[in-house]
């Protein structure tokens, strides 16, 4: 049962660490999805999430392999009694990340559609004076954050710091931007 209770924490930890660098939501084998729908399980984007994924049958198998080989060499539970305990600390482990995951940190996000990054038509202000046909910085704020960017003069002219710009186009990692006064 020890080498059992080992091979499952191993396992467990193994693939628990794939799933947080690889970003695995879901596991699946050849073809078969092991994960179901249960209702009242939304994600961002459509569709459910499930209580077992790629996450956490990983947590489980971790928790009940190191709990089981924990309460079989260290306390005086039976066997049966000892598994058992594995078993509930493997789902009060896996609970817990599931919890964590996809009931706290997951209905926060959200995906971002090509018009929440869209810089033409930005407003923005100059941090970082630009000089004639130069290279300056700007601050704006966008999708709920305060972002900076190279910029430019579209035509050419020095921009004081300070100055409110409107971001006419954007190539390369570079806003071309005009004052804000000049564009009404």
């Amino acid at each position: 049962m020890n080498t059992f209770y080992l091979i499952c924490f191993v396992l467990g930890l193994v693939l628990s660490l794939m799933a947080a660098f690889a970003g695995l939501g879901r596991l699946h084998f050849g073809h078969m999805p092991v994960h179901g729908h249960f209702p009242g399980h939304a994600r961002p984007g459509g569709g459910s999430l499930s209580a077992i994924n790629g996450f956490t049958l990983p947590a489980f198998l971790c928790w009940f392999g190191g709990a089981g080989y924990l309460l079989r060499n260290y306390s005086p539970l039976a066997m049966p009694l000892a598994l058992l305990g594995a078993v509930v600390a493997g789902l009060v482990g896996a609970g817990m990340l599931y919890v964590l995951l996809f009931k706290l940190l997951l209905p926060r996000e959200r995906v971002l559609s090509p018009e929440d990054t869209r810089m033409d038509g930005v407003i923005a202000r100059v941090s970082d004076e630009i000089r004639a046909g130069g290279i300056g910085e700007i601050l704006f704020s966008q999708t709920g954050a305060l972002r900076g960017t190279a910029a430019k003069s579209e035509s050419g002219e020095p921009i004081a710091r300070g100055t409110e710009v409107v971001v006419l186009r954007y190539a390369k990692g570079i806003a071309y931007v005009s004052p804000l006064e000049v564009r009404l």
